[in-house]
């Protein structure tokens, strides 16, 4: 029985990245971006604002979130600097 839903056999099948990619981007929520810097919901807009912290990236209507990578080298830097004896 042929259904609405059988993809004909000449299709190309999709190619997509495998699931676990060591290197794949992860989209972090407001919550979890606070709790990995230990900073404020007004302190991370601040520094936004002064273009100090990444800017977050717009999934549709109100919701927003971070790229995992830019919050890691945002992190990466402020313990480079840390180690140079730089102040923040």
């Amino acid at each position: 029985m042929h259904t609405a839903f059988s993809a004909p056999s000449s299709a190309p099948a999709a190619h997509l990245p495998p699931v676990s990619a060591p290197n794949q981007e992860r989209f972090l929520r407001l919550p979890e971006v606070i709790h990995q810097c230990g900073l404020s919901r007004s302190t991370l807009y601040d520094l936004i604002a002064r273009n100090a912290f990444p800017a977050q990236v717009s999934l549709g209507g109100k919701n927003v979130a971070w790229l995992q990578s830019e919050v890691t080298a945002w992190m990466s830097e402020r313990i480079a600097q840390r180690n140079r004896g730089c102040d923040a």
